[in-house]
């Protein structure tokens, strides 16, 4: 009866508690205030109770059901309907990811470009309101994906990608440039390229310090992680008795990663394996928080009309029988 009805008044229910008083006092004191007459035989007065008799305290049940019906009333039964809006400030984001063949050392596993694809990935799924696009290079660098909100082809287009799709070598420079291309027509009120890389920059027309001023000028913050363990990965290495795993020295510069993140005012990170860049990413997501603003609107609609029209009826009908069929002489 009352499934999805709130109280705007609960505290009004004690009024039921007069219902248990009334029916006590009926039982206690109205009884005695009865009169009797003695008879010597009462055989003649069997069958004789008709429907008044038998009727008489209708009265006072009804005068019962008016008192529970006010406590409803005053109670204020009554459903609620409400909408949120939600508004959002997003960040507009592209992920520069390195894809030359070293991406396939096994420091983190199962290698790195595994290893990054997977972390991306849940980067991006703990961005619902952010439009991200994805940038891929290795001795050239290509659009992988425009900013977009529809993350699950984002997250097709991302798997898609392995080592040896873009001529090798490590153009960091020319990533991050066409990073750059991708958000500075961008009208998001803040716009970041995370660029991921494990070597130096051999590659491209387009120095990384370049590619960073150019960064500065369009207001964009870069975050560069390094990935690659201290000294010397496990590399698989194609021979003619098949793949085998050799180290390789572990060529990173850090310096030039630190640099571009400082005249962006972003941040240099180290993963070395793969906690540690699941925890980069962390960080990142800290660091680069979206606005969300949430109004709530709601909207009552009283019940309880129908059961004051229902009290006034059956009080109106509890004194009309009290005053005229069930009228009690003195």
């Amino acid at each position: 009866m009352f499934n999805n009805v709130e109280f705007a008044n609960p505290e009004y229910f004690w009024v039921l508690a007069i219902i248990p008083i009334l029916i006590l006092y009926k039982i206690l004191v109205s009884n005695k205030k009865k009169t009797s007459l003695k008879y010597s035989e009462t055989s003649s007065f069997e069958g004789t109770k008709n429907w008044k008799v038998r009727l008489r305290e209708l009265p006072f049940f009804i005068r019962l059901i008016v008192i529970g019906l006010v406590a409803i009333v005053l109670a204020r039964p009554q459903t609620t309907s409400g909408e949120e809006k939600v508004t959002t400030e997003g960040i507009d984001i592209v992920l520069a990811l390195d894809v030359s063949t070293s991406m396939l050392a096994e420091d983190l596993q199962p290698n790195r470009i595994k290893a990054a694809k997977k972390t991306a990935e849940e980067f991006i799924d703990n961005r619902p309101n952010d439009r991200i696009g994805l940038v891929v290079f290795a001795g050239q660098s290509f659009t992988q994906s425009p900013i977009t909100v529809d993350h699950t082809i984002l997250k097709e287009l991302l798997e898609k990608l392995e080592t040896g799709m873009v001529q090798d070598g490590t153009a960091i420079g020319m990533g991050l440039a066409t990073s750059v291309s991708r958000l500075k027509e961008s009208e998001a009120k803040s716009r970041v390229v995370i660029l991921l890389t494990d070597g130096d920059n051999n590659s491209g027309s387009v120095s990384p310090e370049t590619a960073a001023e150019i960064a500065k000028t369009f207001g964009i913050r870069v975050y560069t992680i390094g990935v690659g363990t201290k000294g010397k990965a496990k590399y698989p290495v194609q021979t003619p008795f098949g793949t085998r795993s050799q180290y390789i020295d572990v060529k990173l510069d850090e310096a030039m990663l630190t640099k571009i993140a400082d005249i962006t005012d972003g941040k240099y990170f180290r993963a070395t394996n793969n906690k540690s860049l699941a925890d980069i990413y962390k960080q990142i997501d800290e660091l680069e928080k979206t606005k969300v603003d949430v109004a709530y609107f709601s909207n009552h609609t009283e019940l309880f009309y129908p059961y004051a029209m229902a009290a006034l009826c059956l009080l109106f009908l509890e004194m009309l029988l009290r005053f005229t069929i069930f009228r009690k002489l003195p």
